[in-house]
């Protein structure tokens, strides 16, 4: 039994081969990190922001850590989910786009 089931960024599946414009958002608009998991008992939950803590968690299995987030300033930033529990670690990078604005087309 996997530990992580899915993880989805913006209400998508997260693909670090998808093009990466499907989950940019603008300066201050939300993001929204959820991982589905799997299991018994407890696991804990974290999600870092080019290293800096933006959620952590503690849930009893089965279970979904979810995490909303914006940012100030564009750019691109490494974020980091890591789960413990259920005899695992899992750890997974997402790489978060920030747009100085809406696209306009």
């Amino acid at each position: 039994m996997k530990l992580v089931k899915l993880v989805k960024l913006n209400n998508l599946q997260y693909n670090p081969n998808r093009d990466p414009n499907v989950y940019r958002r603008p300066i201050n608009k939300e993001f929204r990190l959820q991982a589905l998991l799997d299991g018994k008992g407890d696991a804990q939950c974290s999600f870092s922001l080019d290293g800096k803590e933006i959620c952590q968690d503690t849930l009893n299995l089965p279970a979904t850590f979810e995490c909303k987030f914006s940012q100030k300033n564009a750019g691109s930033y490494l974020g980091k989910l890591s789960i413990k529990g259920n005899g695992e670690t899992y750890n997974q990078d997402l790489r978060i786009d920030v747009t100085e604005h809406e696209w306009i087309g």
